[in-house]
């Protein structure tokens, strides 16, 4: 059956502009592991392609070529499967393959999990090279689709190539996470009936990937879910972490121990935090980085006043929050632990981080929401480092910013992100901590700009005798705009 493609209009566009051109296309798609990549395409191709074929992982050239092999005997018609002593004799195979078509249509070929492909000494890229310049170049009428979960090595090898295919790639369609909106709309069609409260803490624990929320079951509640789902036997998104990184990334041990020491550090991480932490040549630690951020785990944010120096690294990725807060370690074996736990002080303090994450991937909805989405603006964070010795009692203790959203009209908004089961309450002692913060951000950034406190929270903020600190508001529902 059929299934609806949720919130990829554009992507969609793309493809169908790439089967309407009078020329030849090499269409790329990439994004994180299990984000829709394939999804996405069999459903607007309707599984009708010319050839296709899916690289495996962690095999040889010599078994890839035997599957290409069957893949070619599959959609030529062969009697047997034919040997390839390369991927030059298996291009070869498919432009004879691809010619005995018609010439007065487009002929679709699809290559799933590139990068699983260029196996170690593989001629596997200069092939495409040769196939690309050579022969489906020079016609109008191939549309070669690529895909891959290794962003890193898709923007490598093809879109940042320097030799044969540089500036070859017609369409380059990168496959993000649903936001809110989107996977309110996803639930919506499988007939969930969730608040937006709870779709909102569904967000916090997949982070929108919809292949996570594919393993919903919408009649149950979001707590039951998470009991089968994470803490169940062999419940499938615990034994997801380890498969999600060493399919990606060679080398995953450097990876994983760079997200698990964000994840420890809720401020985030500076690149030298890092490498005094994790003891990780420098050079390597960069490529590290750089990979991690391509595929969407970790973010790179300027400091205020968005200077790239000493920028903070932050892990950003939902689901490896959740597993490292509850999953790595056993909880006591206990199969419904998130029902017995969810209102627990440590899920509590989760929560708060994750809706801080959830607001920084959709500032574009707060700017919406402010009025300010036309407006030109730069987004920061700041911290002030406790300093002991210091005689003002709140410096001493440090302060942080996690979103600062700096206009053009000279006005910075300074964001607080709260989540709550109701209105949120101010007190005393955090409009007090409010001021001294704004006082020492002025003082620390030299701002001569207005200060505006911006609360971002699940129902707005409570009517109250300390709610004069906040100038502007944003709540839950307007994120979902």
């Amino acid at each position: 059956m059929e299934q609806k493609l949720i919130a990829r209009d554009r992507e969609c566009s793309m493809l169908r502009d790439c089967m309407e051109s009078d020329r030849s296309e090499f269409v790329i798609v990439y994004g994180r592991r299990r984000v829709g990549k394939t999804f996405l395409i069999d459903q607007y191709f309707k599984m009708n392609y010319d050839f296709s074929f899916v690289g495996s992982h962690r095999s040889t050239q010599r078994v890839q070529l035997r599957n290409f092999g069957k893949a070619m005997k599959q959609y030529a018609g062969l009697k047997t499967v034919p040997k390839y002593a390369d991927w030059f004799d298996a291009f070869d195979a498919l432009e004879e393959h691809l010619g005995n078509f018609p010439t007065n249509r487009k002929k679709v070929v699809f290559f799933d999990e590139m990068p699983w492909i260029d196996t170690q000494k593989s001629d596997f890229v200069e092939a495409l090279e040769n196939f690309w310049n050579g022969w489906a170049n020079r016609r109008n009428d191939i549309v070669f689709v690529g895909s891959g979960s290794a962003t890193s090595w898709m923007v490598d090898k093809l879109i940042e190539n320097q030799g044969g295919l540089h500036a070859r790639i017609t369409a380059n369609i990168y496959l993000r996470p649903f936001n809110l909106k989107e996977t309110e709309e996803y639930l919506r069609s499988h007939q969930c009936k969730w608040d937006r409260y709870q779709i909102a803490q569904c967000y916090m624990l997949f982070g929108g990937v919809p292949f996570y929320l594919s393993l919903l079951k919408t009649n149950q509640s979001l707590v039951q879910n998470v009991d089968r789902l994470c803490f169940a036997p062999n419940a499938p998104l615990r034994i997801e972490f380890e498969e999600l990184y060493t399919a990606l990334f060679k080398h995953a041990d450097q990876y994983i121990s760079v997200v698990k020491t964000l994840s420890q550090h809720k401020e985030g991480m500076t690149r030298n935090d890092l490498m005094k932490a994790l003891k990780i040549e420098g050079r390597n630690l960069t490529a590290v980085l750089r990979n991690l951020e391509r595929c969407d785990f970790i973010a790179k944010m300027a400091r205020f006043p968005n200077k790239s120096t000493d920028a903070i690294y932050r892990l950003v990725d939902f689901y490896t929050l959740f597993y490292y807060k509850f999953l790595a370690e056993d909880l006591s074996g206990d199969e419904q632990w998130w029902s017995h736990n969810f209102q627990s002080h440590s899920v509590e303090a989760w929560m708060g981080r994750a809706f801080e994450l959830l607001c920084l991937f959709h500032v574009g909805q707060i700017k919406r929401a402010l009025g300010i989405s036309g407006m030109a603006t730069s987004v920061s964070s700041w911290r002030w480092l406790a300093d002991k010795a210091n005689q003002d009692p709140a410096k001493r203790e440090g302060a942080q910013i996690d979103l600062i959203i700096d206009r053009a009209d000279r006005m910075v908004h300074l964001c607080e992100m709260k989540f709550s089961l109701g209105p949120y309450e101010l007190k005393d002692v955090y409009e007090k901590k409010l001021r001294q913060r704004m006082t020492i951000f002025r003082e620390a950034t030299k701002c001569t700009k207005a200060l505006v406190n911006t609360f971002v929270t699940t129902f707005g903020v409570a009517d109250g005798m300390h709610k004069s600190i906040v100038n502007s508001e944003v709540t839950l529902d307007e994120l979902f705009g």
